[in-house]
């Protein structure tokens, strides 16, 4: 099994790797907080193609029995500029000091194209459209490079290839329903080997 550095404050996997979706949970998981609310925040619109990425990730998240993550943004009830600044407010106030992992699309050079992008802290939200009015979120930040940048962004994220997208969006949601498990399994309170201190009755 390839090994990462999970002590590193960002890092990038492509999701032609065999254990994407495992390596992202490896990260998430080495880095999440004790006791605080998680939220999946996925930001996108379903009405382009490229940014749909957020909004599939929330789409497949959902079809999976999560039970202790939030999701925010799906293909349903997308998470967008219009309506960031609400959803974000109502993350705050319905919970006490979540932590937030943020997932956008993103458009970079050739090389990252089908890659993303995690690492600690946030991102700010339209980039790859160049939306400066819109502030920076997230605790941890999940980026998918869906396409080339350069000009006429608009027109490249409607023009992004839909298996792309889908494919980037469906082993980022493998990936945070292994948190999701993980966050599940009980707790075991031994220091050592419990078996080590119990005889078994013959």
């Amino acid at each position: 099994m390839t090994s990462i550095n999970l002590n590193q404050p960002s890092m990038n996997l492509h999701t032609d790797h065999p254990m994407f979706s495992h390596h992202l949970y490896q990260y998430i998981n080495f880095h999440l907080p004790q006791d605080r609310p998680i939220i999946v925040l996925c930001i996108g619109t379903d009405r382009s193609t490229g940014d749909s990425l957020g909004p599939l990730v929330g789409y497949f998240l959902n079809k999976k029995p999560i039970r202790s993550i939030q999701v925010f943004g799906t293909v349903d009830e997308p998470v967008h500029a219009k309506n960031l600044k609400e959803t974000i407010d109502t993350i705050y106030r319905s919970n006490d000091n979540p932590f937030v992992i943020a997932i956008d699309a993103a458009l970079s050079s050739m090389p990252k194209v089908k890659s993303v992008d995690i690492g600690l802290g946030s991102l700010t939200p339209g980039a790859a459209l160049k939306k400066k009015e819109l502030k920076p979120i997230g605790d941890i930040y999940i980026k998918g490079y869906i396409n080339i940048s350069g000009f006429m962004e608009f027109s490249i994220l409607q023009n992004t290839r839909l298996s792309v997208v889908l494919k980037m969006a469906q082993q980022i949601a493998q990936g945070l329903s292994y948190t999701d498990i993980k966050l599940n399994k009980p707790k075991t309170f031994f220091k050592t080997n419990p078996t080590s201190s119990f005889k078994a009755n013959h």
